[in-house]
């Protein structure tokens, strides 16, 4: 088995986010159905666009806990497997 590094299961914040989805390398996004309008308003877009999955079911505390960070988190985005050397 190799030990080749791995990427991260997911990103958290707004930025990293939208990094993600431009580079098709998100999978599916979470919005927090609590987070400011222009944030929802610019990942809802940019993931039809892309056709990545969005999901506003959520809170921002609990995104925050779902990334196991001790903060709110607005956007999330769990990434595609793969692997790299």
């Amino acid at each position: 088995m190799s030990s080749g590094n791995y990427a991260p299961a997911h990103v958290a914040g707004f930025n990293q986010t939208k990094k993600c989805i431009r580079r098709g390398e998100a999978d599916f996004v979470y919005v927090a159905y609590d987070a400011d309008e222009r944030i929802v308003s610019e990942i809802s877009r940019l993931c039809r666009d892309s056709a990545v999955i969005l999901d506003t079911s959520k809170s921002k505390s609990e995104l925050g806990a779902l990334c196991g960070i001790e903060v709110d988190c607005a956007v999330c985005a769990f990434l595609k497997s793969f692997a790299y050397n």
